[in-house]
């Protein structure tokens, strides 16, 4: 079943392997290549697509430039951007991948260095600025306490959304997924662990899903309507009960993202809060994917630590998914879903060139 299509819309997605956003953190920082996919992008995705994945979903990219994670990240808010993806969805679709992409807005956990220097929250003085957030609660002791948004604000970011996807459509990708996961602005929104408000954007379940949804409308209204739109939700905080999101809650927001033509739903966990205590192991994320798809009809997609064949295998089977995103395993075994279909007997189609191997 691994290597078997599915169908989204009128998107068919040759199997069920599938690359999960990852940061790369390794755009040009400022000028006119600020947030442009370079070389490193380029080989970094199509090698993925030439190892057998059916879906390539592009790493977080950014619809505002004070919505980066790093002054290194993708963007998606000018043409120039959207204009450098064309040769990298054309590559990933020559080679038998569709492209997807994340787009995103880092909220609160915006205007960090880069992972690899430590990931600590950047000055002004060293290329940093203001953060946004639902309300002024920094994540961590040592960020800095970011901006309330306002009213007219929230609305400037559902449009940068908007406006990205209808790049990125341009750009030739054919699924675009909104970020409402690890901690980032839609999941600030989300979470009562973040979201301080009193207005229409806070306080009850309603107002907190407010921003989501209107997000995934404004995608949904630009983005054509036989290709599919997903979400990424985190769907637990990992925080004692009533302080922060829960699988109640990711159930309840599902139905309304259904409603809404969202069309998987991309089930990750965490990232809300520091140093909470997860109970990782191999599918450990699993269950709240399963529990999605059972109760709402919602198909979803399972993420982490997934990296045996066989496990990825009876995920599917088991009716637990739709589908299984591979992070970290891609990034040490490119080849990974050409090794899998041989050890499931499945069928695999190395290009020609390394047919000799």
């Amino acid at each position: 079943m691994l290597f078997e299509p599915i169908t989204l819309r009128s998107l068919t997605i040759p199997n069920r392997v599938w690359m999960s956003p990852m940061c790369q953190y390794s755009a040009a920082q400022d000028g006119p290549e600020a947030g442009v996919p370079n070389d490193w992008h380029l080989v970094h995705l199509a090698t993925r697509a030439v190892g057998g994945a059916g879906l390539i979903l592009v790493e977080a990219t950014s619809v505002s430039p004070e919505g980066r994670i790093s002054p290194s990240d993708l963007g998606l808010w000018n043409d120039r951007q959207a204009e450098a993806f064309t040769r990298i969805t054309s590559l990933l679709t020559a080679h038998g991948a569709v492209p997807g992409i994340q787009l995103a807005h880092a909220g609160r956990k915006a205007s960090t260095d880069l992972p690899w220097r430590g990931g600590k929250p950047l000055p002004a003085e060293r290329g940093g600025w203001q953060p946004v957030a639902p309300s002024p609660v920094p994540f961590d002791d040592d960020h800095p306490t970011p901006a309330e948004l306002t009213v007219d604000e929230i609305k400037r970011v559902v449009d940068d959304f908007a406006r990205a996807a209808e790049r990125a459509l341009r750009a030739g990708f054919q699924v675009v997924e909104v970020h409402g996961a690890h901690g980032y602005l839609i999941h600030e929104f989300l979470s009562p662990h973040s979201n301080h408000r009193t207005d229409a954007y806070g306080g009850p379940f309603e107002n907190r899903i407010r921003l989501a949804l209107e997000v995934v409308d404004a995608v949904r209204a630009v983005w054509p309507d036989d290709l599919p739109v997903f979400f990424r939700v985190s769907a637990t905080d990992w925080l004692p009960d009533g302080q922060g999101w829960t699988p109640d809650d990711t159930v309840r927001l599902a139905k309304e993202l259904l409603a809404r033509g969202v069309d998987l739903l991309d089930t990750s966990t965490g990232g809300i809060a520091p140093r909470v205590s997860i109970p990782t192991g191999p599918g450990y994320q699993v269950p709240f994917a399963a529990r999605v798809r059972t109760e709402t009809g919602l198909p979803t997609a399972a993420v982490g630590e997934i990296t045996d064949p066989h496990q990825a295998e009876e995920i599917l089977t088991s009716g637990r998914a739709d589908a299984v995103l591979l992070g970290r395993e891609l990034l040490r075994n490119p080849y990974w879903p050409h090794h899998a279909a041989r050890a499931l007997g499945a069928r695999s189609n190395w290009p020609d060139q390394y047919s000799r191997a």
